[in-house]
């Protein structure tokens, strides 16, 4: 089973920059579909940004343009980036894959593996 491990987060002072990583290892199968999600307290989890290798990218209507997945397969990596952050970008990131595209990859109940998150913290 693959293993993915996101990294990046922290504390960012708003109007910087904030590039995520998320690697994936110790699998025997490709898993070609990678998305990104965030989930605030009392917040349900949201869909973020939606890769397929080789194929596209879809973003969720609460990124509004201010995101950017994108992904380096040799190092096993997909990255999530944004410029100029806002305040209510602070939430904690995960990373999810599929080796086939979920019925609905807006829900992350479609998502069966995950990495533990990483936190994004958003100063003024």
């Amino acid at each position: 089973q693959v293993q993915l491990v996101e990294s990046g987060g922290g504390l960012v002072q708003a109007g910087n920059s904030l590039r995520l990583s998320c690697v994936a290892s110790g699998g025997t199968i490709t898993y070609t579909r990678m998305a990104w999600f965030r989930q605030a307290p009392g917040k349900e989890r949201e869909f973020v940004a939606f890769s397929w290798r080789g194929v596209g990218v879809r973003y969720g209507d609460v990124v509004k343009g201010r995101f950017t997945i994108s992904r380096d397969d040799a190092k096993n990596t997909v990255y999530l980036e944004a410029n100029t952050l806002k305040p209510e970008v602070a939430a904690v990131y995960y990373c999810a894959a599929s080796p086939t595209t979920p019925n609905n990859i807006n829900n992350s109940t479609r998502w069966c593996i995950w990495g533990q998150g990483t936190q994004v913290t958003v100063s003024s």
